[in-house]
């Protein structure tokens, strides 16, 4: 718990601030980058960036995709996902072809070679795991609650004050 003696002093005029490492937001900046960085030694063999990793997951799961369902589930924007896309294209990792019924409509399809990727990524996910160390339980927990915090900051964005 917080109190007020643990707080920054009040700017004059203002409400005190609490210390950085008591803010929600850098304990979820500062775990997002540490679980990041903890994927690069494992996927640089690869040849796959995080995001390109997060796309072949639901390629691996789906065998397809239109890519505004990579959009969404994934949370990443078109300006992203595209060249993302491109890449992994050029790569002979998956195919793009758009829909005949509507032309703005892409589908993505895992190529046989995205496929054999898989093989060599399957251990990525328990490796990850052990080094978390978290009890199953309390792993399900936070993810959960994760889950949750996005959903609640995707629905109240709107509700934010211009210039904080």
């Amino acid at each position: 718990m917080v109190t007020m003696a643990d707080r920054s002093p009040a700017p004059a005029g203002g409400f005190p601030l609490p210390a950085v490492d008591e803010q929600m937001c850098f304990a979820l900046y500062a775990a997002s980058r540490a679980v990041t960085n903890l994927y690069r030694p494992l996927l640089e063999p690869l040849g796959l960036t995080y995001p390109q990793y997060l796309v072949m997951m639901l390629l691996w799961e789906r065998g397809e995709c239109w890519v505004k369902d990579f959009g969404s589930v994934l949370q990443l924007d078109y300006g992203t996902l595209t060249p993302l896309l491109k890449r992994l294209e050029a790569r002979g990792l998956l195919v793009r072809g758009r829909d005949p019924r509507d032309e703005r409509s892409v589908l993505v399809v895992l190529t046989e070679e995205g496929g054999r990727l898989r093989a060599r990524a399957e251990g990525i996910p328990e490796a990850i795991g052990r080094v978390i160390d978290l009890p199953e339980e309390e792993f399900e927990a936070t993810r959960l609650a994760l889950r949750r915090l996005t959903a609640n900051v995707l629905a109240g964005e709107a509700r934010l004050p211009e210039g904080g």
